[in-house]
């Protein structure tokens, strides 16, 4: 038996795989490093997703690669580069992905650069997402940076709640 899913072409499908994986995760934790205090940052951005050729499917199983370009507005002024890595399973709703992006801007008024890591991991539509701050990757006034990011999308406008934590004296 055939399911929608499986009669769109592989790279739609990783584009609708991720789709799924972006627009129902919303769940973060804050993260408080020390004696420092967590802060939020809100806004919106803008993301551009290109997919790269997808590898062979086999049994069911996808493999597929995004380039991800991102302009953050609001408390966070920044782009972000990075890459997606997918996997899509033959069960409608169920798949996984990891990326890592590299974030360069302001940050409440701190410049600097620092990496975010995703993994997102969806069982039959239920979404688990967690995006957060790899450890000593800030630079900049952002050196020391902690923190996870929320990401939702509503009516197709994406927006953040970034959660984080620097050292005290920033």
């Amino acid at each position: 038996m055939t399911n929608g899913f499986r009669k769109i072409g592989p790279c739609a499908r990783l584009v609708f795989g991720v789709g799924l994986v972006f627009g129902f995760f919303t769940h973060a934790n804050a993260v408080e490093k020390g004696s420092a205090m967590t802060v939020h940052a809100q806004g919106a951005f803008d993301v551009k997703l290109t997919p790269q050729p997808p590898e062979d499917k086999t049994e069911g199983l996808t493999l597929g690669r995004m380039l991800l370009d991102k302009q953050f507005h609001g408390d966070l002024e920044a782009v972000s580069h990075g890459q997606m890595l997918t996997g899509m399973t033959a069960v409608q709703g169920s798949g996984a992905y990891v990326a890592i992006e590299r974030v360069t801007g302001t940050l409440n008024g701190h410049r600097g650069s620092f990496i975010l890591h995703h993994l997102g991991i969806m069982v039959r539509g239920a979404p688990q997402l967690n995006v957060t701050v790899v450890p000593d990757s800030g630079t900049g006034e952002l050196v020391g940076l902690a923190g996870t990011m929320t990401i939702t999308i509503t009516d197709g406008k994406h927006s953040y709640d970034f959660a984080y934590s620097l050292p005290e004296g920033h």
